[in-house]
């Protein structure tokens, strides 16, 4: 996937020293804790990603002991509510699953005369769950997309409809697949549209899902259920499955390294997007909140949530988007 490639040569080749040890991350040591300023005070919004939801209440949390007196609304209903809050100023904050599309760019440059910033703020493993129960070994992304895709661009053989047709045996071997997914205004929803349905359709039976955790609940109440989301919102209840790009290929989990080396097939940033005028200086609270999210503190929230957290050349570069 162009995705992961694009991850897989910006990092392979450097010494990144977070770490991976038994599904144990560590932040980078050369990313710095957080110190406070002065002046630092008022009200903001944050509109979009309900994957970030999590995390942008975890960094407010964290940010509020530096300046409690602080106050920022959080409201994750998808990440296509992020650029027309940005453009319409009701949002400081768009935190989305996916990069902004360039229909959305263009809107928010047409109006303001410049593009928005994207802040890269941590890596994610998106997900496919099954139930806890479930004893499939893998998938490949072509029996993925024949599983969730009524287009199957990813020209597997056949439909698969049935847990039987995937090789599980027993009760499993009649037992219809049950899918549970996203609504179209979610990041995540595209996301796997273009990097797990090959941009095909998705089925019409596909239980479209509110949030990522209504996602992980429906199947682990369904045992027979297969469903997507951020690799955060795993629970006891499912199980995630490791994936492979091809047939035939070698089985994945979602693990920082496979993300980082482009193995596992699934893997994206996750950005907080800002409004940040060239020649300008930035809203100091907004400055402040972004340098949070890049220090020690704010990275070490993103493992307390599930995800990944950047490696250190990313920190830096965020960093510089921020300088007067």
């Amino acid at each position: 996937m162009k995705h992961t490639r694009i991850i897989a040569a910006a990092w392979v080749a450097l010494l990144v020293t977070v770490t991976v040890d038994a599904q144990q991350l560590s932040v980078d040591e050369r990313i710095k804790p957080y110190e406070k300023v002065s002046g630092i005070s008022g009200n903001a919004s944050s509109i979009g990603s309900d994957t970030m939801n999590n995390l942008m209440a975890l960094w407010l949390e964290g940010f509020r002991k530096f300046y409690p007196n602080i106050k920022i609304q959080i409201e994750g209903k998808g990440s296509s509510t992020a650029p027309p809050a940005l453009i319409e100023g009701t949002a400081q904050f768009g935190p989305m699953s996916r990069p902004m599309k360039s229909t959305e760019e263009d809107k928010f440059e047409q109006q303001f005369g410049y593009k928005p910033t994207p802040m890269r703020t941590s890596l994610d493993a998106l997900a496919v769950f099954v139930n806890k129960d479930n004893p499939i070994e893998g998938l490949s992304l072509p029996q993925v997309d024949a599983i969730f895709s009524k287009t199957r661009r990813g020209e597997y053989a056949g439909d698969i409809s049935s847990w039987g047709q995937l090789g599980l045996q027993g009760p499993w071997a009649s037992a219809r697949v049950s899918l549970y997914g996203r609504n179209s205004a979610s990041g995540t929803y595209g996301f796997f549209k273009k990097h797990a349905l090959f941009k095909g359709d998705y089925k019409d039976e596909v239980k479209e899902q509110p949030g990522s955790a209504s996602v992980v609940q429906g199947i682990t109440s369904d045992r027979f259920g297969i469903g997507y989301s951020g690799i955060g919102y795993v629970t006891s209840g499912v199980r995630i499955v490791p994936l492979s790009k091809k047939e035939g290929g070698e089985f994945k989990q979602g693990t920082l390294s496979n993300v980082l080396n482009g193995s596992y097939p699934l893997g994206r940033f996750l950005y907080l997007y800002i409004n940040n005028a060239p020649g300008k200086k930035l809203d100091p609270m907004v400055r402040e909140f972004c340098k949070y999210i890049f220090s020690k503190q704010g990275q070490e929230i993103v493992i307390k949530d599930g995800y990944m957290p950047v490696p250190y050349e990313v920190v830096q570069a965020e960093l510089a988007k921020l300088a007067d």
